[in-house]
């Protein structure tokens, strides 16, 4: 399907000024690190920034939503496919994910003289990208270290049976999505912050965005708000959860194009999250 009536406002493709670099042998493929230019710090005050490790995207869009952002980031992104497992895999050795944060350290400490230095991590993920997640939140130890998770029309899990909707007598398998609920109890005590979008897109073989998001508002006893409001780049935003730092936002549309509106919402979605910490 393609849809017209919303504006599915892009990103457009280009570099934002900064220090651009890749490293290499960590994960099957390169990943893409970017030191937004910020202006100095008083003389004496080091320039300790947010490292924001996004999964699965084209990099200028998560490149632009740090280089506009107020505060002070380090970007990673991680690009390893199309399909969940793809992310999860590798995400599932916490001793790859502890070398790529000591890597993008190292590198950021040597490219910049010494004078920026890493702060809090937290994650992004479109889409596919929340396999990633899912492996980093079932790392006790790993998620405790991350101060925020943002997942971008991207929370699925099976059906069980395999591939029976629920309106055909099918129930999720909750098993997957316990360490997102784990981490969203925390979020919602205010220990941690998670911000959570999605669309109405129905995959059918697998579970939609809209039911495992309501899935976790249930477990939380929590309800949804009915909303009817503009979102960036010309979504439209119908419901919202917000209990301490745990925000979930359900948007209209369930074509390709507004699967990719939220990729490209990143920037106010950061801001958002900013804001709400």
């Amino acid at each position: 399907m393609v849809e017209h009536a919303r504006r599915h406002e892009r990103v457009q493709p280009g570099l934002s000024a900064g220090i651009t670099f890749t490293i290499d042998s960590v994960l099957s493929r390169p990943v893409d690190v970017f030191i937004p230019d910020r202006p100095a710090r008083a003389t004496g005050v080091a320039d300790e920034r947010t490292l924001l490790v996004h999964l699965f995207g084209a990099s200028y869009v998560p490149m632009h939503a740090v280089a506009s952002a107020p505060e002070r980031y380090i970007l990673a992104v991680v690009n390893l496919g199309g399909g969940s497992a793809a992310y999860e895999r590798p995400l599932s050795d916490s001793a790859a994910w502890t070398n790529l944060v000591r890597r993008v350290r190292d590198e950021t400490t040597s490219r910049s003289g010494g004078r920026v230095r890493l702060g809090r991590v937290i994650v992004s993920a479109f889409s596919a990208g929340y396999g990633g997640v899912r492996a980093l939140l079932s790392d006790e130890r790993t998620a405790e270290s991350l101060d925020a998770v943002i997942l971008l029309d991207g929370l699925h899990t099976s059906y069980v049976p395999e591939r029976t909707v629920l309106a055909e007598g099918g129930t999720l398998d909750t098993t997957k999505l316990v360490p997102f609920l784990r981490f969203a109890r925390r979020a919602a005590a205010g220990e941690a912050s998670l911000f959570i979008t999605h669309s109405e897109i129905f995959p059918g073989t697998f579970a939609s965005t809209t039911e495992t998001a309501d899935w976790l508002i249930s477990a939380l006893g929590l309800a949804r708000t009915p909303v009817l409001a503009w979102g960036p780049g010309g979504m439209q935003q119908l419901s919202e959860v917000r209990r301490g730092r745990l925000t979930i936002l359900g948007f209209a549309g369930n074509t390709g194009p507004d699967h990719i509106d939220h990729l490209h919402g990143l920037t106010d979605f950061l801001a958002q999250l900013e804001r709400d910490r």
